[in-house]
């Protein structure tokens, strides 16, 4: 199947302490991994957005840097997969995984995810509330792939920022599945991070 993909390169990155989009992991930048395993699970082309080679603009919300990522995207692609530069290792497998459920047909969009496997608790301040049923959690990963049209009318029409872009799907009266992740698809928030995920290239 054909589709395009976006990657979100942009955002402060406060977290990291610098734009962690261009961190060098091994022989390239964040976003390079991340356009590198789009294009190798199938894109037929890719939209980088922030300040990197190539890139269009970045919003000043997640969201909206995807908009503009939108925007470059032909008009006549009917997939679209977003991915952010923050998760250089989705792999190759992953990718083709999220474009073939999609081809099903039968979903708006599809999404990774990777099972809770730790005890989940409610807190407020520092008192325990209750215990969660993790049972029916699972933690979300990218890339998210969707239909093109279910992606262009959740954008347009949901108001609001959002966690990712299967939430603005969600709003939008659309059909999100999952798949099952990769746990080595880590994403990268904290300088110790890119250590880790040095070390499970090596």
């Amino acid at each position: 199947m054909s589709f395009w993909g976006v990657v979100v390169a942009a955002g402060a990155a406060t977290r990291y302490g610098s734009p962690k989009q261009t961190a060098q992991l091994s022989d390239a930048p964040l976003w390079q991994w991340a356009q590198r395993a789009l294009m190798a699970g199938g894109a037929a082309g890719v939209v980088l957005v922030g300040d990197v080679p190539n890139g269009v603009p970045g919003g000043e919300r997640r969201r909206d840097s995807v908009a503009n990522g939108l925007a470059d995207v032909p008009a006549d692609v009917e997939f679209i997969l977003v991915h952010d530069a923050a998760r250089p290792l989705a792999s190759e497998a992953l990718v083709r995984s999220i474009a073939i459920r999609l081809q099903q047909g039968d979903a708006d969009g599809v999404v990774p995810v990777v099972p809770i496997r730790d005890t989940v608790k409610r807190v407020s301040g520092e008192r325990v509330i209750e215990t969660v049923d993790r049972s029916e959690l699972v933690m979300v990963q990218t890339p998210q792939g969707f239909t093109a049209e279910a992606l262009r009318k959740a954008h347009a029409s949901v108001e609001g920022d959002a966690p990712d872009d299967a939430y603005l799907v969600e709003r939008a009266g659309g059909k999100v599945v999952s798949v099952p992740g990769e746990v080595s698809n880590l994403k990268i928030t904290f300088p110790k991070d890119l250590v880790v995920a040095e070390g499970l290239l090596r």
